[in-house]
């Protein structure tokens, strides 16, 4: 070839280049479908691999500045996502009577058992084990749960809300503000 059909092609090339920007930049779905068609001829898994993530890099920008432009116009001020629930366990307070009435039921049983002397030893054990097991029972039945949910605005900021039952929340759900608590988008 010569320099004169060098020059030509190089000045054919430089006319077409605007036009297949300007079809790149119309149809970002498009270029990203012939991108994956020329990545499944690379010849090794990891080149193949390198290539899609290239390829979704390029249609992610090309389509981010629509994105974008999208996610402005639709922000809510009251709106977040949740990032976490956490169950809090808050132990209930024992108060005089579990004991006593575990301490009671331990010694009657305790005083089955045995004759004499065991017998007694047997009862103050029962009343012993019946007044602990009295107290931690009591506890157990005076517990509460309550749900913590914190959720991300869209503005940036976290907050945290309470429940006293299960609000059903899983994180990434998408939340609004609802008089002074959140409910689903």
């Amino acid at each position: 070839m010569n320099r004169r059909h060098l020059l030509l092609a190089a000045f054919l090339a430089v006319q077409a280049l605007p036009t297949v920007l300007a079809a790149d930049a119309r149809d970002p779905a498009a270029r990203y479908e012939a991108d994956k068609k020329l990545c499944a001829e690379e010849s090794t898994s990891s080149l193949r691999m390198q290539c899609l993530r290239d390829a979704k890099e390029e249609y992610n920008k090309a389509i981010g500045g629509a994105a974008t432009a999208t996610a402005t116009v639709a922000a809510c001020p009251d709106c977040g996502k949740v990032v976490a629930v956490n169950v809090i366990e808050k132990k209930g307070q024992s108060t005089p009577v579990g004991m006593i009435a575990g301490g009671v039921v331990g010694a009657v049983l305790g005083n089955q058992i045995g004759k004499g002397g065991t017998r007694d030893v047997a009862t103050v054990a029962g009343a012993a084990g019946g007044a602990y097991a009295g107290h931690k029972i009591e506890e157990s039945a005076r517990s509460t749960k309550s749900w913590s949910v914190r959720v991300r605005m869209d503005a940036g900021d976290e907050r945290n809300f309470s429940f006293d039952h299960d609000p059903g929340f899983a994180s990434g759900d998408p939340v609004r503000l609802s008089g002074g608590s959140i409910a689903r988008r």
